[in-house]
């Protein structure tokens, strides 16, 4: 679990961590370098769930031995799907991550919503009901393994 006091946003209490995968953590289907090593090391402390629409067919290939729970969602109504599945899970203990239209639900109601802007861009509704907007998915990551560093952008 990450456990952070944030000024003017509240006391934050994550314990699952929620991806899109193509646009977010890989690109044209390859996952991007350097994601694997820190998934590995976020997984000691938060649950971490793969929802995607699987574009490329590669997710399963390329998160094996990933300690992640992989889910491919359905063709109709995904981002009701990600939004659906993000409240299953208890939104109030989730941060999620993502860039496309399908994702600006389950960013919305995640405790944190992250949105990353990649090769393949971002959706603007996404943008809008993201907390915080990075540009670089280690950046994204990085603010899990430094806690304090979502405390400096969400702080009022």
């Amino acid at each position: 679990m990450i456990s952070i006091e944030i000024p003017g946003f509240g006391q934050v209490e994550l314990e699952h961590l929620v991806l899109d995968y193509n646009g977010t953590i890989a690109f044209d289907g390859d996952l991007i370098e350097g994601v694997d090593d820190i998934l590995l090391e976020l997984a000691d402390t938060l649950s971490i769930h793969v929802l995607t629409a699987d574009t490329f067919g590669t997710v399963k290939q390329n998160l094996a031995g990933t300690p992640c729970n992989v889910v491919v969602v359905p063709e109709h109504q995904q981002d009701i799907e990600k939004r659906d599945y993000v409240a299953s899970l208890g939104p109030e203990t989730t941060v999620s991550v993502g860039n496309g239209r399908i994702d600006r639900f389950m960013l919305d109601i995640s405790r944190i919503g992250i949105a990353v802007v990649l090769g393949e861009g971002a959706s603007s509704s996404t943008l809008q009901m993201a907390d915080i907007v990075c540009t670089d998915i280690l950046a994204a990551l990085n603010l899990l393994r430094n806690p304090l560093r979502l405390a400096a952008t969400l702080r009022t």
